[in-house]
């Protein structure tokens, strides 16, 4: 079964069941660079995405 995965209430990607993970697939820009990447949990994706854009805006400042 697949799962959002939201950043504030916005739809940024969907994790998709792969070899026993969660495989994440971006569907906004920001997250693209996780794209393809595996997770254990829905958790473990939504902090990765929280990190992440997070470091995006951090370095855009």
């Amino acid at each position: 079964m697949k799962q959002v995965v939201e950043y504030q209430g916005i739809p940024v990607g969907v994790l998709i069941p792969r070899d026993g993970c969660l495989a994440f697939m971006a569907v906004k820009y920001d997250v693209m660079e996780l794209d393809g990447r595996s997770f254990s949990s829905a958790t473990e994706a939504r902090e990765a995405v929280r990190a992440h854009v997070t470091q995006r805006v951090a370095l855009a400042a």
